[in-house]
């Protein structure tokens, strides 16, 4: 007997081709709705009897997958925003699947306070909500909002649980890129494909709740999440933008083209294994679990380089790398990971040498940056080390660290491998 709700909020391609669609394929609710405030995405799904289709790349090409049965409703129009409210008063299960949590607050009908009035009127048994936007305290700043809220804790049967979530997607707009790879379109009339990847392994919190079974059940459940979102943002995170990195000062666009590129891919592994894996697993090898040894963080890393090269994905190097100031802030994906190793003894050299591509890609945009015009430096490949300096604390707001000094020596002493393998 199918005895869950699900309710979702961002109907984009982790919604699409992860929650919703296991939702329905576990066959275990009796309803999926989504909140969306694209009315013509909603108007689309609606118009094709609530069927969506996603597309999946593996490895051996694209697989559509069709998704039946799903309601999307505007919160921002009366009517759906009522009927939202009564499927969240009976929902089990719920996701957020937004750009960011600053979404959690944004807006008169906004995330919070929606789930605050469902949870309010609550005919639900107990209810999990998934937080799946990329910040490690996701659950936590969400279940601030909602109490705020409520005026009072969410109760005993509710439990926010945050995700980490390998699962590489986008949605493509282009119409181009939709006709030459053969996507199908989320639904006719719609100006939108969802292209996923097949890996579907998702670590969330483990529930708590007495007797809670989830209707979605492939996700792994672990204690502490934090080791594994270290993984993501200083394994996976960090290797695929430094490879996005070195391929755009090679002038490749497409991930794939790195593939057949023994030489970055050469310093794309050796970093993930010897410098952010080497560390991690110094970090927490104490834990027991298989990631964190060297077996299974090489299972791991080999895995990632291929996912991140397929061709049926089809990433850019440009998407992959966009963002660069957010993403060589100090705390991130690539200084992250060098002050991480360094922390453990490890020297990041080829790290580093990901850093300095990325700061030639932050030199070639000063404008589309935000690069103040006293940093603006157009022979980049003569970076001294105080100009790199100069640059990285720009980036960390002034705040410099305690490994500074190293880094941007690394940074510096990475330049002639830099300059040597583009002139391959």
């Amino acid at each position: 007997m199918r005895q869950h709700v699900f309710t979702g909020f961002g109907f984009g391609p982790i919604q699409g081709g992860l929650f919703a669609s296991e939702a329905f394929q576990s066959g275990n609710f009796g309803r999926i709705v989504v909140a969306e405030t694209d009315q013509e995405l909603v108007d689309a799904v609606r118009a094709n009897n609530g069927t969506y289709f996603v597309n999946v790349a593996k490895a051996e090409g694209i697989e559509v997958v069709k998704v039946d049965d799903i309601e999307l409703f505007n919160p921002n129009i009366d009517d759906d925003r009522n009927i939202l409210l009564e499927a969240l008063s009976e929902s089990t299960e719920i996701t957020t699947c937004l750009p960011s949590v600053s979404f959690y607050t944004m807006g008169d009908n906004n995330v919070a306070l929606l789930l605050a009035e469902g949870l309010r009127s609550s005919k639900a048994a107990a209810t999990v909500i998934y937080a799946a936007e990329n910040n490690n305290r996701a659950a936590e700043i969400l279940e601030g909002a909602v109490t705020k809220e409520l005026s009072a804790a969410a109760g005993n049967n509710v439990q926010l649980l945050n995700t980490v979530i390998g699962k590489m997607s986008r949605a493509v707009s282009d119409p181009a890129e939709i006709e030459k790879s053969k996507l199908t379109p989320i639904a006719p009339g719609a100006k939108r494909a969802f292209l996923v990847e097949e890996f579907n392994r998702i670590l969330v919190t483990r529930c708590t709740i007495k007797e809670f079974e989830p209707g979605i059940g492939v996700f792994v459940e672990k204690e502490d999440l934090l080791p594994f979102e270290e993984a993501k943002l200083y394994g996976h995170n960090a290797t695929h933008a430094m490879l996005a990195y070195l391929g755009m000062a090679k002038g490749y666009r497409k991930m794939t083209e790195l593939k057949d590129d023994a030489d970055l891919m050469q310093i794309a592994a050796k970093a993930f294994l010897n410098e952010s894996g080497a560390a991690l697993i110094k970090k927490y090898c104490g834990l027991g679990d298989e990631l964190f040894t060297e077996r299974g963080y090489r299972s791991y890393a080999e895995d990632l380089l291929e996912r991140m090269t397929n061709p049926y994905l089809g990433d850019t190097t440009i998407r992959a790398g966009r963002d660069i100031a957010r993403k060589l802030g100090y705390s991130d994906r690539i200084f992250g990971t060098m002050s991480m190793a360094l922390e453990y003894g490890i020297e990041p050299v080829n790290m580093a040498v990901g850093a300095a591509a990325a700061l030639f890609q932050l030199l070639a945009n000063p404008e589309q940056n935000n690069l103040p015009e006293d940093l603006f430096f157009n022979d980049r490949q003569e970076l001294s080390a105080e100009k790199i300096q100069e640059l990285l604390i720009w980036l960390w707001g002034g705040y410099g660290g305690q490994h500074r000094e190293k880094l941007t020596e690394l940074v510096h002493q990475a330049l002639p491998r830099l300059k040597a393998l583009l002139t391959k």
